[in-house]
């Protein structure tokens, strides 16, 4: 299972280090020790994730400065697959993105809720790899 760690976290969602913390103190993501440093599980992650592009009801977002036309960090929030073809879903800051792929390309970059990624937007197509 992917975990990040706070700084990791603010990144994918586009909020600052202290955002973080304060939704953690608020019980919004839960949060554990390991090694000594404070982690968030990624399914966790993706949750709060999916529920901050629901309800965009937070603050400005550094991602909301990116640029859309190019790559867009974030982190996988949902995968549906069948024989042939994936749907994968990710929150990149402020922004869902929605991919189709073969189910082999999934499979073969691990996609799954909590792990981190870039979607490449050209045109139309959105295309989903690991950092």
């Amino acid at each position: 299972m992917s975990t990040y760690r706070i700084a990791e976290a603010a990144d994918v969602l586009g909020v600052s280090d202290d955002t973080v913390r304060r939704w953690i103190d608020g019980g919004r993501v839960t949060a554990r020790t390991e090694d000594g440093r404070t982690v968030i599980d990624g399914p966790d992650l993706a949750r709060l994730a999916e529920s901050l592009a629901d309800h965009p009801d937070r603050e400005s977002t550094r991602a909301s400065a990116v640029s859309a036309r190019n790559r867009l960090g974030g982190i996988v929030t949902r995968v549906v697959k069948d024989t042939v073809m994936a749907q994968v879903e990710m929150v990149c800051g402020p922004h869902r993105m929605v991919s189709l792929m073969s189910t082999e390309a999934a499979e073969e970059l691990g996609l799954a809720p909590g792990v981190r990624a870039i979607a490449s937007v050209k045109s139309t197509n959105v295309v989903v790899e690991r950092p």
